[in-house]
């Protein structure tokens, strides 16, 4: 596999530290609201990086954190008069359901910044004593100019950080520099603190991914993913603390995904721009909202409109309609003898199978593998459209269109969302047929409209009839 690394600027081979094994840290919600899609589109694109390395046969240990102190949590209570500890549990809770709701596997450990507190302290200490970090009126910093290579990730330079500063002053009480940044803030009034040897307080942002990452992986890990927005200055932050802490590189690849936009402009909650999942959702099924996610590069801006995701629900309609339609024919040629799966299929199958994981081997390319999956859906739907379905290919091909899809977190299978028809709907069906055929077409009609009315869509094919959730 090749990643581009953004430490680089360029595609590197994957190899991972150690032979056979992945340590992966992607950061995580700052739990004060719901998520909209631009914090989602992460969540599914590392998502797969996880599921395409494990089906390389690779172990993968996936972290991701939650930040639960912080100060747009704070600011939440203070509007709702409660403790922080309701709103982050409140909208943990909600993170997970939507996560799952876009087929998100949970990670393999999911820390919390506050209780990763003893460990940050203890590396904010090791920074003091070597010289990176300082004591201020208000907390702790970081000395950015103690880092020689600050900058190196985004590619900003420190002078012209200053410069663009406006060459405001500083207060001896507050950081030296307008480019430090706060490692610990001392508690306010009001405020929710732990202590420390600085006295009462709460950890930087940058700080509890640095020790978070360092007490779940180690010192080097082989990949740090998050998205484009945190490459300044959150990443760049992470980079200067752990290697000044801990002697070592933090990460070997650094992946980031782009942003999703609205008329040009990132989405997000501070241009209020934005659109919950959970809104969404009340429109889209989760597996739609994964498959327009997927259907770009995630490297490259995505735009959200309605119109393309209504595009996207359609592309996956496609896939599911043929998933559908080979589980039906299947069924109809049950128990009828078959000959082995024809060399014609082996090759078609192997060919999309090939063309899938080089797509996503290239740099995670989604896009390029979602268009293996519709040459292998054209390939079934064309088999399953002969007068006599060779029922062995069938089933071969949907194994292998089923395992694809799986790599992408894509389920289009019934049987395993539950959507399948109840009986009571399919003895409707079976009383419908009976009536077209005996050409009582005004009692076909009746319990036609019956089974669309219980929210259900029937389509009539040579081969009997179809029904699904409208």
């Amino acid at each position: 596999m090749r990643i581009f690394n953004t430490l680089t600027r360029q595609k590197e081979d994957f190899v991972p530290l150690v032979a056979g094994r992945v340590s992966i840290y992607c950061c995580g919600p700052t739990v004060y609201d719901y998520i909209h899609l631009g914090n989602a589109r992460p969540l599914v694109v590392f998502d797969v990086l996880r599921r395409h390395l494990e089906s390389c046969g690779l172990d993968v240990r996936f972290v991701q954190n939650v930040t639960d102190i912080e100060d747009k949590i704070i600011r939440r209570a203070e509007e709702e008069g409660v403790g922080h500890e309701v709103i982050t549990a409140r909208y943990h809770a909600a993170y997970h359901e939507d996560a799952a709701a876009l087929g998100v596997r949970l990670p393999d450990s999911e820390p919390r910044a506050t209780a990763a507190i003893p460990g940050i302290i203890s590396m904010i200490e090791r920074l003091i004593e070597a010289g990176h970090a300082y004591v201020a009126g208000d907390g702790v910093y970081y000395s950015t100019a103690s880092f020689p290579d600050y900058g190196r990730l985004s590619g900003y330079d420190l002078e012209r950080l200053e410069e663009d500063s406006g060459g405001r002053q500083v207060s001896s009480e507050q950081k030296r520099e307008p480019a430090d940044f706060a490692l610990w803030k001392l508690q306010k009034p009001g405020e929710p603190g732990w202590p420390s040897p600085w006295g009462s307080g709460r950890p930087g942002w940058h700080i509890e991914c640095s020790a978070m990452v360092l007490s779940e992986l180690g010192a080097t890990i082989d990949i740090h993913c998050g998205g484009q927005d945190l490459i300044f200055p959150h990443h760049e932050n992470e980079i200067a603390q752990s290697v000044a802490a801990n002697a070592e590189p933090l990460a070997r690849y650094w992946m980031h995904n782009g942003y999703v936009n609205v008329d040009q402009a990132k989405m997000s909650k501070s241009l209020g721009n934005f659109f919950t999942v959970r809104d969404l959702l009340e429109r889209f099924s989760g597996m739609e909202l994964r498959f327009f996610i997927l259907s770009g590069h995630y490297r490259s801006p995505i735009n959200f409109s309605t119109e393309l995701l209504e595009a996207a629900a359609h592309g996956w309609e496609r896939i599911t309609t043929c998933v559908r339609n080979v589980n039906f024919v299947l069924a109809r040629e049950a128990g009828v003898a078959e000959a082995a799966v024809s060399a014609a299929s082996r090759e078609v199958f192997a060919a999309a199978r090939g063309a899938f994981t080089a797509a996503l081997d290239d740099d995670l390319n989604t896009a390029d593998a979602l268009a293996a999956v519709f040459d292998l859906v054209r390939e079934l739907n064309s088999l399953a459209a002969r007068p006599v379905p060779p029922a062995a290919d069938l089933a071969a091909g949907l194994e292998t269109l089923l395992e694809l899809l799986a790599i992408l977190g894509l389920d289009a299978e019934e049987e395993k969302t539950g959507s399948g028809p109840p009986q009571e709907i399919l003895d409707l069906l079976e009383a419908r047929q009976a009536a077209r055929a005996a050409r009582n077409w005004a009692e076909a009609d009746r319990l036609r409209d019956m089974i669309t009315a219980a929210g259900w869509k029937i389509e009539d094919t040579p081969r009997g009839a179809q029904v699904y959730r409208a």
